[in-house]
């Protein structure tokens, strides 16, 4: 994976959630040296700047937050997501996690037209299954792999076609599930590995499968990653913390292991809010674990001081 082509695509989109500071993500990513910690890799980077959501007309919903401007942004991240991938491994800096309802379509439509099976890693506190009826929260970062998987609610929004099979879908690290998302989660195939399973058996055991399992059907790999799949001691730039997440190393292990897989070809960095970041600290961890992804070890890393 080292010597590929990275294409670096920010997606400032701050509609998927009331709490404002996202929309700062990409620049914060962009300040912290991504492009250089993947160029140092041996990676060919092309920054393309930031997307910008299609044409929308604001009309007021009783309980959705932003939904004009979030099927907006869909379309243009669904278009730049089929885009890169025609030129190499896009990289989107978030952005809240709502991006990924656009970067996973795009990324499904240039599966199927290159007939490879698409399969999605999703590493967060949260199962994000909800969908426009089910949300009490009105939020649609909440909604993405609902919408990909063809759960139904989604009018207006770019059709899914075919939906993403669910056994093509592996969520680790959750803790915080609402009850209809439980419920819902319960009769699929999706794979689930909350953060008991990761305390009784380690992180590296369920994720291996699943890589296997990807190798195994020639698949394509989004890894969709969230800040709140750290611990926020670890990772608090983000206006979703919840306690008991995976630590810096189990997060480390990861992109190692997704490295060492060689069948990650899409990485959605999301909901890294800086107005809440501690001297970008949040995202400096972020961009040491996207470069553990593309070939750093830990033991390569400077020691820096916060």
């Amino acid at each position: 994976m080292t010597q590929q082509k990275c294409i670096l695509i920010g997606a400032p989109m701050d509609c998927g959630k009331r709490r404002a500071g996202c929309l700062m993500g990409p620049d914060a990513y962009r300040t912290a040296g991504l492009a250089r910690a993947l160029s140092d890799l041996g990676c060919s980077v092309e920054d393309r700047g930031n997307v910008t959501p299609a044409p929308f007309t604001p009309k007021p919903h009783p309980r959705i937050h932003a939904l004009e401007e979030t099927i907006a942004w869909t379309e243009a991240l669904a278009a730049a997501a089929e885009a890169g991938l025609q030129d190499g491994l896009p990289v989107f800096m978030g952005g809240d996690h709502a991006l990924s309802l656009g970067t996973v379509a795009g990324a499904m439509r240039h599966a199927a037209a290159t007939g490879r099976p698409l399969f999605v890693l999703w590493l967060d506190a949260h199962s994000d299954f909800h969908t426009p009826h089910s949300t009490e929260s009105g939020n649609l970062h909440g909604t993405p792999l609902g919408y990909v998987t063809g759960r139904p609610g989604f009018n207006g929004f770019p059709p899914i076609i075919t939906p993403l099979p669910e056994e093509n879908v592996a969520i680790i690290g959750l803790r915080s599930v609402d009850p209809d998302e439980r419920e819902a989660l319960q009769n699929t195939a999706i794979h689930r590995v909350d953060m008991r399973d990761i305390d009784e058996s380690g992180i590296a055991r369920p994720l291996s499968a699943f890589l296997d399992r990807v190798a195994a059907a020639q698949g394509m790999l989004h890894v969709s990653l969230d800040v709140d799949f750290l611990d926020p001691s670890v990772a608090p730039a983000v206006g979703t913390t919840v306690p008991g997440g995976a630590t810096i190393r189990e997060g480390h292990l990861v992109m190692e292991m997704l490295h060492d897989s060689g069948l990650m070809t899409s990485l959605d960095l999301v909901e890294l809010n800086p107005f809440l970041d501690e001297r970008g600290r949040t995202a400096q961890v972020m961009v040491d674990l996207a470069a553990s992804a593309f070939g750093r070890r830990v033991f390569d890393r400077p020691t820096r001081a916060y």
